[in-house]
């Protein structure tokens, strides 16, 4: 009886949240540390299908980088990075397309939908919600360096997406975009879950993360950081507390917050259950870095 009431404790304690969100998008980015590990995604995709049944409104936006390195490794190709950037180039991209708006994009949605939720992939063979056009990344000597046919969102199709989650269904969206002449572009997969989280005004991002958050001490877990003000991670970049390969997961963050969206949260997508324990829980397990009043 002691444990079911304490089932009962934890029901009475999401309900708050669950009122408090209701009718409200959360954009949730996965990315390859989710992706790559299949109990922890199918875990990920029932908690999303629990969001969408209590009357949120998850969107789902995509990578696929190792699916991609694994494709073009069948292919024969030879990945090429650029300051972090995919190297884009026609072999590339055919690869991109196959890979990551087509099989893992109508994957994602299908699994969705073996769970017991409802799904809408978003690819150029159904309908496509990025626009975008080509980017450059600066180069040492003041040059533009060309990345081939990589991208960055300047246009999203938000009532697509808001029809389809008031419909309850979840938009499952791949990180590209169509050009202005039809090309077809590959985009960095945090960057079209911003763009996307900011044309919705959406109520939270949520970055699935292989980390548990922000820590003071990037070696112990437990010295997670569950509540941050966009000041205080200015500071915590400034003195070096947040350094390496957390600052620009934070500067992401803090672009996102700078854009209009309310919150944004980095969480460990391999714990099981990580999205409700964060969304559904007064404590979370995550970080959550929100505008300073």
């Amino acid at each position: 009886m002691e444990e079911a009431i304490q089932k009962a404790d934890v029901l009475i304690e999401a309900l708050g949240w669950i009122r408090r969100f209701r009718d409200k998008i959360t954009v949730i980015k996965l990315g390859g540390s989710v992706m790559e590990h299949e109990h922890a995604l199918r875990h990920v995709l029932l908690d999303i299908v629990f969001m969408e049944t209590v009357g949120m409104r998850p969107v789902v936006v995509h990578g696929g980088g190792a699916a991609i390195d694994r494709a073009m490794d069948a292919a024969g190709l030879v990945p090429k990075k650029i300051k972090g950037r995919r190297y884009t180039d026609d072999d590339t991209l055919k690869i991109v397309e196959e890979v990551l708006a087509y099989e893992t994009n109508e994957k994602l949605a299908a699994a969705i939908e073996e769970l017991g939720g409802r799904a809408m992939p978003l690819n150029f063979r159904s309908t496509n919600v990025l626009f975008g056009e080509r980017i450059t990344l600066p180069g040492d000597d003041g040059q533009p360096i060309d990345l081939g046919h990589v991208g960055a969102v300047t246009r999203v199709d938000r009532t697509t997406i808001e029809n389809l989650c008031y419909a309850g269904q979840v938009p499952v969206i791949p990180s590209m975009a169509l050009a202005a002449d039809g090309g077809k572009l590959n985009v960095n997969a945090d960057t079209a879950a911003t763009a996307v989280a900011q044309a919705l005004g959406a109520e939270k991002l949520m970055y699935m993360s292989d980390v548990n958050g922000v820590r003071r001490d990037k070696r112990d877990p437990e010295s997670i950081i569950h509540s941050l003000t966009d000041r205080e991670a200015r500071e915590l970049i400034r003195t070096g507390v947040i350094d390496s390969g957390m600052i620009p997961k934070v500067e992401a963050c803090l672009e996102t917050l700078d854009r209009g969206v309310r919150k944004v949260h980095i969480i460990d997508g391999r714990v099981r259950h990580s999205l409700l324990l964060e969304v559904y829980t007064t404590s979370g397990v995550g970080t959550e870095l929100v505008k300073a009043p």
